[in-house]
């Protein structure tokens, strides 16, 4: 089994990030959890092993942890621990379930603005990935979306052939299944089809945890 980090983010899926830590914990893993502000919306800290109905900070991580004190003036000191870096040592995967658009836009381009986006830049390129999208069907099937994903696996070393053109036309579904069948150490799992928090319906409902346990099953593997 592996030291899991579970990054969870502002997506409504973030309902499920409490039975989707009860359940890679009850497959063997150690994991601890990287939560980013918006996500806070919609779970509560303390349900992931919380001790006396508050967070227990050594299993769920949020920025404060990143930059302690920061708001009430303090500031970094020598030998004081850098949050992401220690983070990316102790994981021997990333799993970013569920991955709002915001998110997946931050990782495309490299922004580093908060403990979970600072992760995913430190990242040892060799240690596996697993992405589970999960967003509104508008968002999901906006250029952007393949464009992002593109971009993502290319900054993994997943290169396309010179004979693949107009890849603005790809649909992210595409993209999904071609990193998919190409990447060695990044897997992405895709959204599905239901009705939505919001009352649309089609594609954009996070993946069966389920699913999500068994892409990181494969990904320890690889």
């Amino acid at each position: 089994m592996a030291n899991v980090l579970l990054g969870v983010t502002g997506s409504v899926a973030a309902i499920r990030a409490p039975a989707l830590y009860a359940l890679l914990k009850e497959a063997g893993h150690s994991v601890k959890v990287v939560a980013t502000r918006a996500s806070l919306y919609f779970f509560t800290p303390a349900e992931l092993d919380g001790i006396d109905g508050k967070r227990n900070p050594a299993v769920v991580i949020l920025d404060e942890d990143e930059w302690p004190g920061r708001d009430a003036g303090r500031q970094w000191h020598r030998d004081d621990p850098v949050m992401h870096i220690e983070l990316r040592r102790w994981a021997e995967l990333l799993l970013v379930a569920p991955l709002d658009a915001n998110t997946l836009a931050k990782f495309a381009g490299g922004l580093s603005d908060n403990c979970l986006t600072c992760v995913w830049r430190a990242w040892e390129p060799a240690r596996p990935v697993v992405l589970a999208p999960a967003m509104n069907t508008l968002m999901w099937e906006h250029r952007l979306t393949t464009r992002h994903l593109l971009s993502i696996a290319n900054d993994a070393g997943i290169v396309l052939s010179e004979s693949k053109v107009r890849l603005s036309e790809w649909e992210p579904e595409a993209v999904v299944d071609w990193i998919n069948k190409n990447g060695k150490s990044l897997r992405v799992v895709p959204p599905v089809s239901k009705r939505l928090a919001c009352g649309d319906v089609g594609v954009g409902a996070l993946a069966p945890l389920e699913d999500i346990l068994a892409a990181v099953r494969a990904a320890l593997m690889l």
